[in-house]
């Protein structure tokens, strides 16, 4: 009877997944508790705006050597040791006690996330086939808005329960526990992982063209970075950098003093476009490859539904803007960010079809490009709405999706930066 494969690979995934989710609850912490910090230390909006900045300078500036951390040591080591760092700055944002000290802190925990999403991929690039990619990356980026979605009302509670500091150390605290279990758990291959069956081990090998080392070795910099793809897809993603940063540092503070919602609501409120994300996550990554799989057309695949989802973000963006009542600004809110969550699958995807075994290299430098452009975006907000109101920086969005639905129509995923296993390269 032949031996059936064990599905050690989809607890890697979901491991992964609750990575995902603590990123963006640790990230999104600040910006539920920005009404209160705000208040307390009589920061203006262009202040909080540099503090929240500071995170996204240190997130985009290592991106790259995060990358490079993943792809050089392995996930296991890897994503450990600045799972722990960020948590550790994460939980020693209570207790900053000014504008300067807040930003520093932000920054160092901005450098430890950032190698959290390429290390995370390079972890499932040994693990997940080709065909369960796109539905890969599309779950985890789902448990990341889950996570952020579920975050601004419990942090509202907090906060009214035992004042805006708490979340930051209960939060910290989870991550440290997660790495713990990780490092226990995780191993860099499926054939280090004593309970995958040797019927897995062999689906997963005949998938990827056979086993693969534990480590990548020495980073191929100038082939990734000397290909117009990577670079088509890096300003892709500072589209979608730019978009995202609004709704997920100030949308909370929007509400609450521009559509006159009390914290209570803010909190709810603030939680339903990340739910609405969730499903397009969810929908984006499982269409893409199942658009592949019918179709033969993994081009075609990844361009259509990246497209689809950055045009319909800009035509929830508008209408969002340009209405004088609260509660439809949030519904065409939600259909905004489930368009733009509907590319996320897709763009996470693309590095692992055209990376090989230095998909985390690509992704960082992919990362990067989106980071720098919601570093900029989440600065620029608080002089935007000081100059020329609430308005503007979200027309400004709609017009980075349009730019970003353009670029994905230039990038193809069926042909690889670099193909290691053959020794031919393609750009």
């Amino acid at each position: 009877m032949q031996q059936r494969p064990t599905r050690v690979r989809h607890l890697v995934l979901w491991l992964t997944v609750a990575a995902y989710m603590i990123t963006y609850m640790d990230r999104v912490v600040i910006s539920s508790a920005a009404p209160k910090i705000r208040e307390e230390f009589g920061f203006s909006l262009e202040t909080m705006g540099l503090i929240l900045g500071a995170f996204r300078w240190g997130y985009a500036f290592f991106q790259i050597p995060g990358g490079w951390l993943g792809d050089r040591f392995g996930p296991r080591r890897a994503l450990t040791l600045i799972v722990i760092w960020w948590s550790a700055f994460t939980s020693l944002t209570a207790v900053m006690t000014g504008s300067v000290t807040m930003a520093m802190c932000r920054f160092l925990f901005g450098v430890g996330e950032a190698g959290a999403f390429p290390i995370a991929t390079r972890s499932l690039s040994r693990w997940m086939l080709p065909s369960e990619r796109g539905w890969a990356q599309g779950v985890t980026h789902a448990g990341s808005r889950l996570g952020a979605a579920f975050t601004p009302p419990i942090v509202a509670w907090m906060i009214l329960a035992y004042g805006w500091r708490m979340p930051f150390l209960v939060f910290g605290c989870m991550g440290i526990g997660w790495a713990l279990l990780w490092f226990y758990w995780y191993r860099d291959t499926p054939e280090e992982h004593r309970q995958v069956n040797a019927a897995e081990r062999e689906l997963i090998q005949s998938s990827l063209g056979g086993p693969r080392p534990a480590r990548a070795g020495n980073v191929p910099w100038k082939l990734i970075l000397g290909s117009r793809m990577t670079w088509t897809l890096g300003l892709m993603y500072l589209c979608y950098g730019w978009t995202l940063a609004i709704y997920l540092d100030w949308l909370p503070t929007y509400l609450k003093e521009f559509r006159g919602y009390d914290l209570k609501k803010m909190g709810l409120y603030a939680s339903l476009p990340l739910l609405a994300g969730v499903v397009g996550d969810l929908l984006g990554g499982w269409i893409t490859d199942w658009w592949a799989e019918r179709s033969g057309n993994l081009k075609l695949a990844r361009q259509g539904v990246g497209a689809a989802g950055f045009a319909i973000a800009a035509l929830g963006i508008v209408p969002a803007t340009m209405t004088g009542n609260a509660e439809m600004c949030v519904v065409y809110t939600c259909l905004a960010v489930f368009g733009l969550e509907l590319t996320v699958g897709v763009s996470w995807a693309i590095p692992l079809d055209i990376g090989g075994d230095f998909a985390g290299s690509v992704s960082a430098v992919m990362n990067t490009f989106g980071n720098i452009g919601g570093a900029i975006s989440t600065v620029a907000l608080g002089f935007l709405v000081k100059s020329f109101g609430w308005n503007v920086p979200f027309y400004t969005a709609a017009v980075f999706c349009v730019a970003g639905a353009i670029l994905y129509l230039g990038i193809d995923a069926s042909r690889h930066v670099i193909r290691t296993e053959a020794g031919a390269i393609s750009k």
